[in-house]
């Protein structure tokens, strides 16, 4: 399918809420239902939708007819990108669309560009990206749109103008999250503490995000500052072993606030290693929502977990379907996120990933 013309459509907010209100299909899972890989599926958080729709000329295909590519930025090694390639798959496979074309990255911004290359050279008809970095997917969107092929961006932003480089962006409100995880930990500390940050991947928007709007809001606090804040890269090896630096270098941090759940993990151990009480000598607060996570706050090892949910399939596939109907897409599409905590981890722990 190739896309001949795009054209932007202002709506007022009110009027964009019921576009995306009516999205769903009759029949569409509610919020808490399971998606068929499993665990309650990506929502739009309709109560958010603003700003402008992207509106296209009805292409001449069907979704059983298309093939589908799914360019993923990492390797599945832990919970997230497990999930979240398998419930693009598992959507796929449903919907029995003729193709899923699947490539990964392995965390190259490179190879991102060549696997979005190779798929438009395959005479793909749509590409769904989780995109490495927010810099430097220029070549790649721009092939795409030369060759009329479009792009949905999910789990992470780049950078680029929706409706003309990309169709849409379908992912969580990181910047809100990075605001939640500091009001958390103000609640948390009685708002007085020295805070270690633990930050993804350097140049991701997700980690760009979710640090400014922690440090934004953690402003609000004047007896809270952050005396240490350094990459973890999103790995639980090297969150151990930035966190086992840190606790020599500020022996007296009582708040952590890590920017996934696998740094958070990390983390735990080596304060534990370094005879602290993680979830009580010392606050810790992460995000995504793994079930290893939520289970430690279970255990008393995490206080709080802001949820990310990486079933993106449904949602995904429900907006290409939608897009091939030439009905208006919104430019985000942000999608709900959960807090656990100590009282709902328990009952809860079933919807992890």
């Amino acid at each position: 399918m190739k896309v001949s013309r795009l054209v932007v459509v202002q709506v007022a907010v009110v009027g964009l809420m019921l576009l995306v209100a009516a999205c769903s299909p009759p029949g569409a899972k509610t919020e808490g239902q399971s998606s068929g890989s499993g665990g309650k599926e990506a929502k739009q958080d309709i109560a958010r939708a603003s700003g402008n729709v992207c509106k296209v000329k009805p292409p001449d295909l069907k979704l059983e007819d298309a093939v589908v590519g799914f360019s993923q930025s990492e390797k599945e090694v832990n919970p997230f990108r497990i999930a979240e390639t398998e419930s693009i798959r598992s959507e796929a496979k449903k919907r029995n669309i003729k193709e899923l074309v699947y490539t990964n990255a392995n965390s190259q911004a490179s190879k991102q560009i060549s696997d979005i290359r190779d798929m438009i050279a395959q005479d793909v008809d749509a590409i769904i990206v989780a995109p490495l970095l927010e810099e430097g997917m220029d070549p790649a969107l721009n092939a795409a749109k030369e060759a009329g092929v479009p792009v949905f961006l999910i789990d992470r932003e780049t950078a680029g103008t929706p409706c003309e480089d990309y169709i849409t962006f379908m992912g969580s409100n990181f910047l809100e999250q990075g605001k939640r995880a500091a009001d958390i930990m103000a609640d948390l500390t009685n708002e007085k503490g020295k805070v270690a940050v633990l930050e993804g991947t350097a140049g991701a928007s997700v980690t760009i995000d979710r640090t400014e709007g922690f440090e934004q809001q953690l402003k609000k606090y004047p007896n809270m500052e952050i005396v240490a804040s350094q990459t973890g890269e999103f790995l639980r090896t090297k969150g151990q072993t930035v966190m086992e630096q840190l606790i020599q270098s500020n022996p007296d941090i009582n708040a952590v606030y890590a920017e996934n759940d696998e740094m958070a993990l990390g983390a735990i151990q080596a304060l534990k290693d370094a005879g602290k009480d993680p979830g009580q000598d010392v606050k810790v607060v992460s995000i995504d929502g793994t079930r290893q996570a939520v289970q430690a706050i279970i255990t008393g090892d995490i206080n709080a977990v802001i949820e990310t949910n990486p079933r993106f399939g449904p949602l995904a596939f429900d907006t290409i379907e939608k897009f091939l109907a030439g009905k208006p897409i919104p430019q985000k599409i942000i999608v709900q996120d959960d807090v656990y905590t100590k009282k709902n981890a328990q009952e809860n722990l079933d919807e992890t990933y």
